[in-house]
């Protein structure tokens, strides 16, 4: 499996929003659209936060594969399933990340959210 540099890991963690696309079975990309990312463990995360059934979440069940683009990075990915062994890590990195505002945060931490979280992989 592919790793993040510690450049892009850093520039991406650190930003506030982030564009992805998921790519159709025909190859093309759909629409970017922003979302919030955070860093764990060497790691890249999102989440839904409508859940499983966002279309941008579903877009991403087609192929696994997409385009992320934050922080001045501009990446091919792969989308995998998160081992919900690390919910709570992953909470507690949105709250540090985006304290500034705890209502939006607790949407991002809500069931619904936990449930559609992916790992984005170079």
């Amino acid at each position: 499996m592919a790793a993040w540099t510690s450049d892009e890991l850093r520039r991406i963690g650190a930003a506030n929003e982030l564009d992805i696309a998921a790519r159709r079975p025909d190859g093309t990309l759909r629409k970017h659209v922003i979302i919030w990312v955070v860093a764990h463990d060497g790691r890249l995360y999102v989440r839904s936060v409508n859940g499983p059934d966002a279309a941008w979440f579903r877009g991403t069940q087609a192929t696994h594969e997409g385009n992320i683009r934050a922080g001045g990075v501009d990446r091919d990915v792969t989308f995998l399933a998160v081992p919900h062994e690390i919910d709570d890590a992953l909470d507690a990195a949105y709250r540090a990340k985006y304290s500034y505002s705890p209502s939006s945060v607790a949407h991002i931490n809500s069931p619904q959210a936990r449930s559609a979280a992916l790992e984005l992989v170079p």
